[in-house]
């Protein structure tokens, strides 16, 4: 815990000074029918005690504590880019990699909370934002169930449209990607300091056209967007059927890799369909909370009122009248 105003720690020195005088203070003279009634030794310490703690927990609150709390997360926004080329086709993850991926993003969906948008970009040769981010749970689904096999894999344009989709006054777009500067500079900032924006790009990270996805990766960095990484398939690959021939689609696990390294984020293995669930409840466990320095004021004035009304309460009813 620390403090906004650590000066006005000064006031605990209050709370010795009163116990100094209570001790020192002398009994007061009885007068004829007004005696107090008879009370127990350490009745009579409680109120006291009470009203000194009152005092201590008073002179922290006016320091303004603050601590690392676990809070739901707010206005956060998450990008699925999801890959969907015809090597996403492959079984090596049952009952094939695209529909793992599929019944997976369903499930993560469902889990996350009324205050997070999500919004759902595809990729194969190209990159399409098919869900703008959106509270309606219904249409992410729909989207989800509206996802088609394509020819060719680009993983950077996937990338690079789920950060126009994140910034869309940015004047980010695929075309002008390395060629010139966006419409709206943004200023680098650490690698994972957003924490409203981020990405789960689900693929086999075998790509074979567009942009670069280091490059891409890079350009996420500078925004501070994570790019969290769920890799389908085994080394050995699996089998898909193209135009009657059956190609073994490989599996690119080191550029998964490199880009949840460049953005500070994880990579997942996804090498089964239960194994993915896994994955996903880990996902949801992210952006789900998050943990903030937040100011607890508030906390300790209310200890400390509910401190000073309990102290007179049993002065009232003890000694009846308040000490």
């Amino acid at each position: 815990m620390s403090f906004l105003w650590p000066q006005a720690l000064l006031l605990l020195i209050a709370a010795p000074l009163l116990a100094a005088a209570m001790v020192l203070r002398r009994r007061p003279a009885r007068i004829p029918g007004l005696e107090m009634p008879q009370a127990s030794r350490w009745q009579r310490h409680v109120p006291p005690a009470l009203y000194m703690a009152a005092l201590v927990v008073a002179a922290l609150a006016a320091a303004r504590p603050t601590a690392l709390i676990t809070l739901p997360s707010q206005q956060r926004t998450i990008i699925m880019a999801i890959d969907v080329s015809l090597s996403m086709r492959a079984s090596d993850v049952l009952p094939n990699r695209l529909a793992a991926a599929q019944s997976a993003a369903r499930e993560f969906i469902k889990e996350q909370p009324g205050d997070v948008r999500l919004g759902i970009v595809s990729f194969a040769g190209t990159a399409v934002v098919v869900q703008q981010p959106t509270h309606e749970r219904d249409d992410l689904i729909a989207a989800i169930d509206r996802l088609q096999l394509d020819r060719h894999t680009a993983i950077g344009s996937g990338i690079i449209v789920s950060l126009a989709a994140l910034f869309p006054n940015d004047g980010i777009d695929v075309e002008s990607f390395g060629k010139k500067a966006p419409a709206r500079e943004a200023k680098p900032v650490p690698p994972g300091s957003n924490p409203n924006a981020a990405i789960i790009l689900l693929t086999d990270g075998r790509r074979t056209m567009g942009p670069d996805p280091l490059q891409a990766a890079r350009m996420a960095a500078d925004r501070g967007v994570r790019v969290y990484t769920v890799g389908f398939g085994s080394a050995q690959g699996g089998p898909v059927q193209v135009e009657g021939y059956s190609i073994y689609m490989m599996f690119d696990e080191a550029t998964l890799k490199s880009i949840a390294e460049l953005t500070n984020a994880e990579y997942f293995h996804a090498t089964s369909g239960a194994e993915l669930k896994k994955i996903y409840d880990s996902l949801t466990a992210k952006f789900v909370l998050q943990r903030e320095q937040t100011e607890i004021t508030a906390f300790f004035a209310a200890a400390a009122a509910a401190l000073v009304i309990a102290a007179a309460g049993l002065s009232l009813a003890w000694f009846s009248r308040i000490l």
